[in-house]
């Protein structure tokens, strides 16, 4: 048997990925989510890194908590992030920290997809812009499990990774775990949501225009 056909199986192994998935509305109950953060303290996330952009020595930076199927998600980094980055991440005046929120079992496939391979950091934010320009064919699309992870190997494999990168990253239910376990640490910690939600200078904000968010980092790089 193909050793793709074990992804879902894999994955259902793993139980903060698949039996505690939260609501498509792309909000975390309150009550539900301090319970299973609770209990994500137990697992080691060592092993998962911080992607990030920009210059991690600047004095102002800023985390966006976003989701791989949320709209308003793609919607941000289809214009607001392109400006976000031109202005202040290319320039190096902020340190930019991305953090994927998983609502669903789709959206933490696609972070998988993304973080795959010996150079995910290379690739990863590339992967991550595809992710969201395709949204609507890899996540919206008719079909069930089997046809999303279909969908998003071949972003990958359009990325660079291979075949059997993407069969070692989707049977790996341990990495999954702690992705997932991580999402949950840090919307605790952050008090996260909703998506895409940023963090400025330790302030949680929820989703604005850009003209918002570009006051609210002038006003953080002016203090």
């Amino acid at each position: 048997m193909i050793r793709r056909l074990t992804i879902l199986a894999a994955l259902a192994a793993v139980a903060f990925a698949t039996t505690h998935f939260l609501s498509a509305r792309n909000v975390l109950p309150s009550p539900v989510g301090q319970a299973l953060a609770q209990d994500a303290k137990d697992i080691d996330t060592s092993m998962i890194k911080e992607m990030t952009l920009g210059n991690p020595d600047a004095a102002v930076t800023v985390i966006e908590y976003a989701s791989f199927t949320c709209p308003h998600c793609a919607t941000f980094h289809a214009g607001p992030y392109k400006q976000l980055k031109t202005e202040y991440i290319d320039p190096g005046l902020i340190n930019f920290i991305y953090r994927e929120v998983y609502f669903d079992r789709p959206g933490l496939w696609a972070g998988i997809t993304a973080r795959c391979g010996e150079s995910a950091k290379g690739r990863y934010f590339g992967i991550v812009e595809m992710l969201y320009e395709q949204q609507r064919h890899w996540a919206g699309g008719s079909g069930g499990g089997q046809e999303i992870v279909e969908r998003l190997r071949r972003i990958g494999k359009t990325a660079g990774l291979t075949d059997a990168d993407l069969d070692g990253c989707f049977t790996d239910g341990d990495r999954a775990q702690a992705l997932y376990a991580l999402y949950l640490q840090n919307a605790e910690a952050d008090g996260v949501r909703s998506t895409p939600s940023f963090v400025i200078d330790g302030k949680l904000h929820s989703n604005m225009s850009y003209a918002e968010l570009k006051a609210l980092i002038d006003e953080a790089l002016d203090g």
